[in-house]
């Protein structure tokens, strides 16, 4: 992931545009192929950004209902997702969660470095109090792991291979696997941003690694037997191991700051994706573009942020109906943004390895192997995202993460194909960028 987050970093340094992943993608790729690989990563791009804020917000719902098992309160029909009443609670939930991430995007431009930090902030006091006031309950309570089981014990639950259902285990991890790259979205909205946003890139990786493995040991040692967790019936079974560790009460506190956690999270990412599609409309793709693609007197683009609500609010009713159905919509999420780290990797590796000297965060000597092991494990990461979670696989187990991929790029070739060069991506936009993100400023 590190390395991943320097090749971005590297790009991102020479090329700190609204949109960047899909713009750092055309580049890579040279002048020759820039607008295949722009359209497909923009594609790829936009629909992992947008799915993200949909299912945030119903892991935010998630948290909410499952205090209803810690205080053992009956749902009518049962909490389950084969009730229609339940979910539509979770949906009528997940709406509201949306619609505040939503609002608080349309604060004035002064109040987000504000949100920001408030959001740091909240997250590094669940990250304190999961690491010194857990520790205390679960000693308190019903006592740690053993070294031998957190190190070495294995489950396998999946019907997979062994080694699989090893790997499988990265999908604990998926969420933080990716995102990284946030920063380099708002890019143009950023002082000195050939050096911060890539700064942001890196950092934000770094602290995401190192905090999420400390803390993924932690909850390893502080999870209950596996009797026990197969027993919680929340749908997020963690505000019940809070219940157990800390008491009901304590549990109520833990769930708010994750539940504000999330919203902080949800609010982030509509930042991020709406400069994304802001960036794609700008250039006349989408339908509407004319009013996506415009900015407010303040600059902002509210435009977008309303389009990124209404695609979430839409995505979010598909509960109701079925939450496989929901659940398969967004399984796509983490796929192609990994997809899209990958390529970027691989376009550097093998089209443009030499560009880009313009970088304050060039990796010299260094660049080749990194830009192999970026490809190595991002493609990894994407066939674990892609892989049916369950074997043998039928049409319970399947994941439609591969369907949903596999649509996606062919539509993105099919705007490729059919979208005239002067409407997107023109070649002399490319060749300007191409120029511009190769030559140092100092010459």
């Amino acid at each position: 992931m590190f390395m991943t987050a320097a090749v971005l970093a590297e790009i991102c340094s020479a090329l700190p545009l609204s949109g960047s992943i899909y713009i750092w993608a055309a580049e890579s790729a040279g002048p020759k192929h820039a607008r295949f690989f722009g359209f497909l990563v923009a594609w790829w791009a936009c629909t992992a950004w947008m799915t993200f804020t949909a299912s945030n917000c119903q892991a935010t719902a998630n948290y909410i209902v499952s205090q209803l098992a810690v205080w053992e309160i009956d749902f009518p029909g049962g909490a389950g997702n084969d009730n229609i009443r339940w979910r539509a609670l979770i949906w009528a939930i997940s709406e509201g969660m949306l619609l505040l991430s939503v609002a608080i995007n349309y604060l004035p431009p002064k109040f987000y470095s504000g949100v920001f930090k408030f959001s740091i902030g909240l997250m590094m006091l669940d990250f304190f109090l999961c690491l010194i006031w857990l520790p205390i309950g679960v000693s308190n309570t019903y006592g740690f792991r053993s070294a031998n089981d957190v190190f070495t014990m294995t489950y396998n639950g999946t019907g997979a291979p062994p080694g699989w259902n090893w790997l499988l285990s990265l999908l604990f991890t998926a969420g933080t696997l990716t995102g990284f790259d946030a920063s380099g979205h708002i890019a143009e909205e950023t002082k000195n941003a050939s050096v911060v946003a890539a700064k942001g890139i890196l950092w934000s990786a770094i602290a995401t690694g190192v905090l999420g493995f400390i803390t993924t040991i932690l909850f390893l040692f502080c999870t209950p037997d596996l009797d026990t967790v197969f027993a919680l019936d929340a749908p997020q079974p963690f505000v019940q191991i809070y219940a157990l560790a800390l008491g009901r009460k304590a549990s109520i506190f833990m769930t708010i700051i994750a539940v504000i956690g999330l919203i902080m999270n949800t609010t982030v990412a509509i930042v991020a994706s709406s400069r994304l599609v802001f960036a794609v409309a700008r250039d006349g793709v989408l339908p509407l573009s004319g009013w996506i693609g415009t900015v407010d007197s303040k600059g902002q683009p509210r435009n977008a942020v309303t389009v990124i609500y209404i695609f979430a609010a839409i995505l979010l009713c598909t509960i109701i109906p079925s939450q496989v159905a929901f659940t398969s919509l967004v399984s796509a999420g983490a796929a192609p943004t990994i997809a899209a780290y990958g390529l970027i990797a691989l376009l550097r590796l093998t089209m443009t390895p030499d560009r880009f000297q313009s970088s304050h965060f060039k990796l010299g000597k260094y660049a080749k192997p990194i830009y192999v092991c970026a490809v190595l494990f991002n493609a990894l990461v994407f066939a674990v995202d892609i892989s049916p979670f369950e074997f043998p696989v039928n049409a319970q187990t399947f994941n439609f993460a591969t369907v949903i991929f596999g649509a996606i790029s062919i539509f993105a070739f099919l705007s490729w194909y059919f979208t005239p060069e002067e409407k997107w991506l023109r070649k002399d936009q490319i060749l300007k960028a191409y120029e511009t993100a190769d030559h140092p400023e100092d010459e």
